[in-house]
C-alpha cells in the first residue's frame, strides 16, 4: 500500500470513529427557558457555551429540551437513550467528508510529474514522513506518519472553521439586540455550526484514537515483556551495590511513566487543542459583540490574524506530540543491569 493509500485508510478509520455521537448531557440546573433568558438578555455577557448545543435528536429529546427537533420520535426504541446531534458534530462530519473528497479526487489519477493538489499532498506527506523519520525508526515511521498526517490535516481544517464568518454566530434563538452587529450571540442563541475542535468531545476522541494506537504500536514494537522492561528497567550502568537503590528508583519512575502514558498524555493532547480553539472562539465572539461597530472591527482584526497562526500551530503541535510520544515507547532502550 503506497503512502496515499495509507493516508486514505487512516482518514477513513478516523472519520468512522468521529461519526459516532458522544453523549454530553448538560446539568439540569443549566436548562433555562427562553423566556427567562429574554428577561435577562441585556444583563448577559456574550459568551460561547463550553458544551456543544444539540441541533436535533435521533429519538425523543429530554424533557428539558422538548422544543429541540427530533427524528424517529415515537418510533425510537424506549430502552435506548436519544442521540444528540450537536452543531459541532455536524461540522465534524463536514470536515471529515471534505478531507476525504479532496484526497480522493487529488489522487484519483496519480501522475509521474505531480501538479496542483497532488503535488501539494505529496509535499505534505513527504514533509511529515521526514519529520517522523528524525524521531522514529523507519518501520515505526511507516506505522505512525499516516495517522500524524491525518491528525494534522483534520485539526488544521477544523481549526480554520472558527475563522469562517457565520460559524458560531448564525443560528436561531435570542441574540444581542443591543450589539451593532447582527450575529452577536448570547447563551440562549443556538448556532447552526460550531468549530469542531472547540468541543472537548472531539479533542478527547482524537486523543483516544492516539492512546489506543500508541499502545498497539508499543506492544507491536517491544512485545508485552519488552514493553514492561522498557518502562521499568534500570537504564544506566551500575555495580551490584548501587543496583538495588537504582532499581527502586526506576520502579518509581516507571510508575510515573505509566501514569503519564495512560492519563497525562491523552488529557494533555485533548485539552491543549480544545483550550486554544475554544479560547480563540470566545475572544472573537466578544470582539464582534461590541456595541460600537468601529471597536468591533478594530478588536477583531488582530484576533483573526492571531487565530490564523494559532490554528496552524496547534494542529502542528498535536501531530508532532503524537510522534514524540510514540517515540518514547518505540525506541531501542540501552539497558545495562547487572
Amino acid at each position: 500500500m503506497n503512502r496515499f493509500g495509507k493516508i486514505i485508510f487512516a482518514l477513513a478509520f478516523f472519520a468512522a470513529v468521529l461519526v459516532l455521537p458522544v453523549y454530553a448531557a448538560e446539568p439540569a440546573a443549566e436548562a433555562v427557558t427562553i423566556a427567562h433568558e429574554a428577561a435577562h438578555i441585556e444583563a448577559t455577557e456574550p459568551i460561547v457555551k463550553a458544551t456543544a448545543t444539540p441541533l436535533f435528536y435521533i429519538g425523543p429529546p429530554p424533557k428539558a429540551e422538548a422544543k429541540v427537533p427530533s427524528i424517529l420520535g415515537h418510533h425510537w426504541p424506549k430502552q435506548l437513550p436519544p442521540l444528540p446531534i450537536s452543531n459541532s458534530l455536524v461540522c465534524t462530519w463536514i470536515v471529515a467528508l471534505l478531507i476525504l473528497v479532496i484526497v480522493r479526487f487529488s489522487t484519483w489519477n496519480i501522475k509521474m510529474i505531480p501538479s496542483g493538489m497532488q503535488n501539494l499532498l505529496e509535499v505534505l506527506c513527504e514533509a511529515w514522513e521526514e519529520l517522523a523519520g528524525g524521531v522514529l525508526e523507519p518501520k515505526v515511521v511507516r506505522w505512525v506518519f499516516p495517522f500524524a498526517t491525518t491528525f494534522f490535516l483534520f485539526a488544521v481544517i477544523a481549526n480554520f472553521i472558527d475563522l469562517i464568518p457565520g460559524v458560531g454566530s448564525i443560528g436561531y434563538g435570542i441574540r444581542d439586540t443591543a450589539s451593532s452587529l447582527p450575529f452577536a450571540i448570547h447563551e440562549a442563541h443556538t448556532p447552526f455550526f460550531r468549530p469542531p475542535t472547540s468541543d472537548a468531545n472531539l479533542t478527547f476522541a482524537m486523543a483516544s484514537i492516539f492512546f489506543v494506537m500508541s499502545l498497539y504500536w508499543a506492544l507491536k514494537y517491544n512485545g508485552p515483556i519488552g514493553l514492561i522492561k522498557h518502562v521499568f528497567a534500570v537504564k544506566v550502568e551500575t555495580n551490584k551495590y548501587a543496583f538495588i537503590p537504582l532499581f527502586l528508583l526506576f520502579i518509581f519512575i516507571g510508575i510515573m511513566e505509566t501514569f503519564s502514558i495512560l492519563f497525562i498524555r491523552p488529557v494533555a493532547l485533548a485539552l491543549r487543542l480544545y483550550g486554544n480553539v475554544y479560547g480563540g472562539e470566545t475572544m472573537l465572539t466578544m470582539s464582534l459583540a461590541q456595541k460600537n461597530i468601529f471597536w468591533s472591527v478594530l478588536l477583531s482584526l488582530p484576533g483573526y490574524l492571531f487565530e490564523t497562526a494559532v490554528c496552524v500551530l496547534q494542529a502542528f503541535v498535536f501531530a508532532m506530540l503524537t510522534i514524540a510520544f510514540v517515540g518514547t515507547l518505540c525506541t531501542p532502550s540501552d539497558e545495562h543491569g547487572h
